[in-house]
């Protein structure tokens, strides 16, 4: 066994001063003096105890760390940092994962404005007033950018940490506004509804279970797949605090008639009296349409939409999470839901669910607006589009697949199985082959009522090449031929589907 030598320091004369200490060294390199000194604070360092310690031979490399409780030592902080990277390499490349929307590349300089600000907690607009006015610039960004009516008031709405949080805001909203209509308050036991159709996103049903409002859920079907505008206005009555429609179904990308609903909802307050408000849910297609559909009337150019969230993190392009929620005027927005804290010295309103949350992203966010404009953004957006056409265009010709989106609303691609295909595999196989690429690809079944089409969705985000498009359809096309052959049997996934 060998034992490591502690070294004695030499101690530093004491009898050298000045010129005669310089003139020792008149002889040696630069290079030299530093090796000296260098040598003489190590051997200080090994004086005092300290061992040499590789990387791979230290505690956490040579001996197992806990995982489920607290080690009793610290560890060093590479060391640490080296430990969590190694969990974190199983995980798949987040360029790859065409499940997601939300956003996995930003610019460089976007990433060191978010290292910048890590530290910055939104609700600190005291201290942090700069922070709070980009906040503020970022919802009248959007508050024009989805067509608010003109008013000297401030455009009312907020930041959020995704869209749920935001999507929460606007149905709290609606409950107290018809409260209020209704001449009603918290004690009453007329049960308030919420009418949406099945291909809601899961957030809608935590909405309605958290804050007890019936979920009036209307079946959507083929070929559409969308909450229709004659079957929102029939699932209404005077219990109804609104509808809430989609612009971009998560299970295929498709906008939902905002407009067609809106006119239905007119009808109906004409012949019943019943006023009934929109939410729409924009999460994806609030950073989409107002870019590449201009003509298409779903914001709150109908006055009937009060309010709109949408997802900063998805196609707004900013790492997660931000959300961002908008309301139609002030008066859309209970005064009960707003509350004035006294935080660090300052009165301040917030109406948000969580109380700290980052400010980094909010500050992404309006890089993205500083930086692309909207030329640029109809240019990152539509480079999206044209992409989703080219994968629809592939998979059309790759094998027996029938496409239900090509990316013509959201740049995202569904598509199943063609009903005369004479195959014993499904979407589920391909699904599965192609992770073992390193493509997630989710494959799922649809909305109640049409659980039996089962589609594979890609969703084409910023990063997401020409290029990347090929290699996808490249492997799909191998793993099809692959199946074909009955060189690969079909997996026995379970089809419990996916969570969107």
């Amino acid at each position: 066994m060998r034992v490591m030598k502690h070294y004695r320091a030499r101690p530093a004369p004491t009898h050298h001063h000045g010129k005669e200490r310089t003139d020792m060294t008149t002889h040696m390199t630069s290079d030299q003096i530093a090796g000296a000194r260098t040598r003489q604070v190590d051997d200080t360092l090994l004086q005092r105890g300290l061992p040499v310690n590789p990387m791979f031979a230290r505690l956490g490399s040579t001996e197992a760390m806990p995982l489920d409780r607290l080690a009793e030592e610290p560890a060093l902080p590479d060391t640490a940092a080296m430990f969590v990277a190694d969990q974190l390499m199983l995980d798949g490349n987040a360029r790859l994962n065409l499940a997601t929307f939300v956003t996995t590349w930003m610019e460089p300089e976007a990433r060191e404005l978010i290292a910048q600000a890590l530290d910055k907690n939104m609700i600190d607009k005291d201290e942090y007033p700069r922070t709070a006015e980009i906040e503020q610039r970022c919802v009248r960004i959007l508050a024009d950018l989805w067509n608010a009516p003109a008013s000297d008031a401030e455009p009312v709405g907020c930041s959020t940490t995704g869209s749920s949080e935001a999507c929460m805001l606007g149905g709290l909203a609606m409950k107290w506004r018809w409260w209020q209509r209704e001449g009603l308050d918290a004690a009453s036991t007329r049960r308030p509804n919420l009418v949406m159709g099945s291909n809601v996103q899961v957030v809608w049903e935590k909405f309605c279970r958290y804050f007890d409002v019936e979920m009036r859920l209307v079946d959507v079907h083929a070929p559409d797949y969308c909450l229709t505008a004659d079957a929102a206005a029939a699932a209404c009555d005077e219990n109804t605090i609104g509808v809430v429609a989609i612009l971009g179904s998560t299970y295929d990308g498709r906008y939902e008639p905002v407009q067609e609903i809106s006119e239905a909802l007119d009808r109906l307050e004409r012949d019943r009296g019943i006023h009934v408000p929109i939410h729409v849910d924009a999460a994806s297609g609030g950073f989409i349409a107002p870019f590449l559909d201009t003509d298409l009337e779903w914001d709150f150019r109908l006055d009937r939409v009060v309010s709109i969230n949408a997802s900063g993190h998805k196609f707004g392009l900013v790492y997660p999470g931000v959300g961002w929620v908008v309301w139609r005027t002030p008066a859309d927005l209970p005064e009960e839901l707003v509350f004035r804290v006294a935080y660090l010295g300052g009165d301040m309103p917030t109406f948000a669910l969580n109380f700290s949350r980052p400010g980094a992203q909010v500050i992404a966010q309006y890089y993205n607006f500083v930086r692309l404009g909207r030329t640029g953004y109809r240019q990152v957006q539509q480079a999206c589009r044209d992409v989703a056409k080219h994968v629809a265009a592939g998979f059309e010709s790759a094998g027996p697949f029938h496409v239900l989106t090509d990316g013509s609303d959201l740049p995202v691609v569904a598509v199943r199985m063609r009903h005369d295909a004479d195959v014993a595999w499904s979407v589920y196989d391909i699904s599965d082959r192609l992770r073992m690429h390193g493509w997630q690809v989710p494959a799922y079944p649809m909305p109640p009522d049409e659980e039996d089409v089962h589609v594979l969705r890609i969703v084409v985000r910023n990063g997401f090449s020409l290029e990347l498009a090929e290699m996808l359809l490249e492997h799909v096309r191998e793993e099809v031929a692959h199946l074909q052959s009955g060189a690969v049997q079909p997996s026995t996934i379970d089809k419990v589907g996916f969570h969107h």
